[in-house]
């Protein structure tokens, strides 16, 4: 395994800009007749099946007219851009429990799905539960309408689903690690360095039951050939409030308040309105997401709702030791363990919890 640090640019597919790709729907894949005639006949029975979602398999719902989309969402986040938006499911139709089951399905052929909460869920929600902004230290940013900065999940892939849109505002914003990382060697050589080396992130506020209050990540890893990222310069700073941290010196916040810059640069993101029914797939290690704020309907029943799923995905893609929130991917057997609260039956799944997350 060869992890020389490559200070020359990047080049390849993960290498792109958002002005570019908005010009074009290359990144785009609308689903066939066939292919969302089997999505849908499987999801229904799916539903009828009522399986435990934490136990369940793709082998228990094998596809056949879906074959060619499962392999270009994979093509795509493993050697591919990073992501793709999969449009044409008629989500509006379904009823929230179809749809939900008709996005894990999908997921089990990608993946295998992740505890993303203290309470088990492996099928989580994007969605305001409360007026709370991120200036509140106890705010969940999946449960609020503020735009969020751009970071990496605890995943491998993460995905969501588009139930409802919101009134106004609330795209999903995509920007390439790799752009960003050539932008900064461009900019500041003599900073480029400091990305592969381990930084300390907070883990205690991100997961309450952490055994730790931190982990050690590169935010940058080049291992045989392939660029990675991972990247939430929040959690860098928050592991400061830790006394047996190092501190941080001025060439480390320095980039890190240039990385943030660059990911914001006016062409490099790429904002998506998501449309009811669709799903965008997202590999954390080639790119990385965030989104605008926005404006909920005054109506609880029509609230921006987005399904989010975060999987595993053991493709052979080479990293440095320690790359990424690895040490939650490694707590599998501890996700099987039922915990009180947790929903894993798809119709209970679907519905968010208003006691949590508040």
């Amino acid at each position: 395994m060869t992890t020389t640090v490559d200070l020359s640019p990047i080049s390849g597919p993960s290498a792109w800009r958002g002005d570019e790709l908005a010009t074009s729907t290359d990144w785009i894949y609308e689903v066939s007749d066939a292919e969302r005639t089997e999505l849908e006949t499987l999801g229904r029975r799916f539903v009828a099946d009522d399986p435990d979602l934490r136990t369940v398999t793709g082998d228990d719902y094998p596809l056949d007219a879906c074959t060619g989309l499962i392999e270009e969402c994979a093509r795509q986040m493993d050697s591919g851009r990073g992501f793709v938006l999969v449009r044409g499911l008629r989500t509006e139709e379904y009823g929230d429990t179809l749809a939900g089951a008709i996005f894990y399905l999908m997921g089990l052929h990608l993946g295998t799905p992740m505890s993303q909460n203290q309470l088990g869920d492996v099928l989580d929600h994007v969605i305001a539960t409360s007026d709370k902004t991120l200036d509140d230290p106890t705010a969940l940013p999946s449960r609020v309408r503020d735009r969020l900065p751009f970071h990496s999940d605890s995943s491998d892939v993460v995905a969501l689903m588009c139930l409802r849109g919101a009134r106004a505002g609330g795209a999903s914003s995509l920007v390439s690690g790799t752009t960003i990382y050539n932008e900064i060697l461009r900019r500041r050589p003599d900073l480029a360095p400091l990305l592969f080396e381990p930084w300390h992130w907070d883990w205690k506020k991100q997961d309450p039951d952490a055994p730790s209050n931190t982990y050690t990540s590169p935010i940058c890893g080049y291992v045989d050939g392939i660029f990675s990222t991972y990247a939430g310069s929040s959690m860098i700073f928050s592991a400061q409030d830790y006394p047996e941290v190092p501190r941080l010196t001025e060439a480390q916040i320095e980039v890190l308040h240039l990385f943030d810059e660059i990911a914001q640069q006016p062409g490099l993101p790429l904002d998506m309105d998501f449309q009811p029914g669709d799903v965008q797939w997202l590999l954390n290690y080639a790119a990385l997401h965030s989104r605008t704020g926005y404006v909920d309907f005054p109506e609880p029943e029509r609230r921006r709702h987005l399904l989010r799923l975060w999987l595993r995905r053991d493709v052979g893609r080479p990293l440095v030791e320690g790359f990424g929130k690895n040490v939650v991917k490694a707590r599998g057997a501890e996700e099987q363990a039922p915990k009180p609260g947790g929903r894993f039956r798809i119709a209970d799944a679907v519905v968010p919890n208003y006691d949590w997350g508040l």
